[in-house]
């Protein structure tokens, strides 16, 4: 199961290199051509994600993106290390426990907004919080390559 591993400084600009590696892993590892447009998108908004909440908390540590190559199937794995900074992680539907101005509210808004945009463009996604932090993993479906005689 060939695995690589990003990881990169919170800032805006990373998100990009993100997205090309992801797509470039993709392609190679059997995504259909009509998906990676999706994988595309659905990285760079865990990664946009993942730098705001580092941003937004004072993180230090990298933002960590795994893409892992499996016989049938294609995941990306976007760490958010937030559980690291001491901070709590809030899992969607959670209440963030400010009222209308807490400053957190507006960045709970955000990261809903984003996690609702990810799981409109990927079928199987999983929202999970542990000990390193938030991950947002994101499966697709790969096609076996076609070995000619």
């Amino acid at each position: 199961m060939p695995t690589v591993e990003l990881r990169f400084s919170a800032q805006p600009e990373h998100v990009r290199t993100a997205r090309l590696v992801a797509a470039a892993v993709a392609r190679r590892a059997g995504v259909d051509e009509a998906v990676l447009d999706e994988v595309r998108l659905a990285v760079g908004e865990a990664c946009s994600r993942a730098v705001g909440l580092h941003r937004s908390h004072d993180i230090a540590a990298p933002v960590t993106v795994v893409l892992i190559e499996d016989e049938k199937a294609f995941s990306i794995e976007v760490g958010d290390g937030l559980a690291a900074s001491g901070s709590g992680h809030s899992q969607p539907g959670t209440p963030g426990g400010g009222g209308p101005d807490d400053p957190e509210t507006e960045a709970d808004s955000e990261d809903e907004m984003g996690l609702a945009v990810i799981s409109g463009l990927v079928d199987d996604v999983e929202v999970l919080a542990g000990a390193d932090g938030g991950v947002i993993r994101m499966t697709w479906p790969t096609t076996p390559a076609v070995v000619l005689p």
